[in-house]
């Protein structure tokens, strides 16, 4: 495991009630209520974040990667990410599964598959889940 050696930002938040609880961050930016996934109550759950945590941070590392490959990134790059919660073991565990359908207009194939392989790499969230989470990265 790779230790920081300098933190550049921390996230702070206080969450009460689970999956049928809120949250809220220390800067008041961000308070959302929660409902079970399914239950057709009002509120968001914690893949619906993820799945966007992932994606704003992995359109991030794709610029990163545009930038040491000195490559102008069309504004209109997207990322449509899918985050599947289910059961492994005999349905004894919990687990996640992610899906990133990357669109990068305008640039030839092999440029945005190497965009998109760099940013694999780059990108916290990917790393973080390399190994642990079956993620499958496809460009659309």
């Amino acid at each position: 495991m790779s230790q920081l050696e300098t933190i550049l930002y921390t996230a702070k938040t206080h969450t009460s009630g689970g999956r049928t609880g809120s949250g809220r961050s220390s800067d008041g930016e961000l308070e959302v209520n929660f409902s079970s996934p399914g239950s057709g109550k009002p509120g968001t759950n914690p893949e619906q974040l993820f799945a966007l945590g992932y994606s704003a941070c992995f359109i991030g590392a794709i610029q990163v990667a545009a930038g040491k490959l000195k490559i102008k990134l069309p504004e209109d790059t997207s990322v449509d990410a899918e985050v599947d919660l289910g059961k492994t073991n005999g349905g004894s565990d919990f687990q996640l599964a992610v899906r990133l359908n990357v669109s990068v207009p305008g640039l030839d194939q092999e440029m945005k598959q190497q965009l998109v392989d760099a940013a694999h790499q780059i990108c916290p969230y990917s790393r973080m889940t390399r190994g642990d989470v079956e993620v499958e990265v496809k460009l659309v």
